[in-house]
């Protein structure tokens, strides 16, 4: 009998590209999606995805889609104040309905420490993994790096037209990875699930780059010179506080640029093309997608 698979989050964007690419694989009967609004799963159930509407707020609801499901991708929340008590109920949820295999979306790290510039953001992943990990459920766990996709946000939406890359992340290095690369891993497990079992994977790219190096690709791409500036993080919060920056988003960012200068994300390796079977999308090459239109 084929192994029916979950996906959480399967509205939000690397949820449905997982799970676009499993319907590649995969029979639709095979596959099912947690959501929160069933109105936006449209698309998905008239494919023959199964769709279960619940939140991971709500514990019942998150029975009730497990019950007949052998493997979850799960998705971590977006909400970082209440995903602690969510992932919980996730996990408890996932044993209780008899769950045999997670895939968990956690995060790529150096400082597992209260120190860390990205505290309140890991802390959730952190206590998620040493959950699953005694939950007597199997997992992988799939530490993923930053993706790229969120550098067009640091760099912000104006960044052609003033010719400044502004973010405190000093000269540090890292590595980013598109999300659509992050959902074919994901794809990739889950259609070959045995092979992967109670196992972690760095998510990561082949070559690491500062935020100054990503600047000089805009530039060369563009043909617009783009001037990196990275200022204290005082400035910076002053900066886009004055401009109306609502502060839940400044807090994130100045964390984020902080980790990029303590090369929180530096870790690079070829993990994506040993599951893959390809190399991972260049950041040149995702920075001219975006930006060459």
């Amino acid at each position: 009998m084929k192994e029916k698979i979950l996906i959480t989050g399967a509205t939000g964007n690397l949820g449905k590209l997982v799970l676009n690419n499993l319907l590649e694989e995969l029979p639709a009967s095979q596959l099912s999606i947690l959501v929160r609004d069933v109105t936006k799963a449209t698309e998905f159930k008239d494919k023959g995805v199964t769709v279960y509407n619940g939140d991971y707020n709500n514990y019942d609801s998150l029975i009730s889609a497990f019950k007949n499901i052998d493997n979850i991708y799960f998705v971590s929340s977006s909400d970082i104040s209440n995903r602690t008590k969510q992932h919980e109920n996730v996990i408890n949820a996932a044993k209780e309905a008899g769950i045999k295999h997670i895939v968990y979306t956690s995060f790529i790290r150096k400082n597992e420490t209260e120190t860390s510039p990205i505290a309140a953001v890991a802390n959730a992943h952190l206590k998620t993994e040493s959950w699953l990990k005694n939950s007597g459920m199997d997992y992988t766990i799939l530490k993923h790096t930053i993706y790229a996709d969120f550098l067009p946000i640091f760099l912000g939406e104006n960044l052609l037209e003033t010719g400044i890359a502004y973010l405190p992340a000093g000269e540090g290095k890292n590595t980013f990875v598109t999300r659509s690369d992050m959902a074919e891993v994901g794809s990739k497990i889950l259609t070959s699930i045995e092979d992967h079992k109670n196992k972690e994977y760095e998510i990561n790219n082949e070559n690491a780059l500062s935020i100054r190096d990503i600047a000089t690709q805009i530039s060369e791409i563009t043909k617009k010179p783009i001037q990196y500036i990275s200022p204290t993080q005082q400035e910076y919060i002053e900066t886009l506080t004055k401009a109306g920056v609502p502060i839940e988003y400044i807090g994130m960012f100045a964390g984020f640029a902080e980790a990029f200068k303590q090369e929180e994300f530096i870790k690079s390796g070829t993990t994506i093309e040993s599951i893959i079977g390809r190399k991972p999308t260049t950041i040149s090459e995702f920075l001219t997608q975006v930006y060459s239109k």
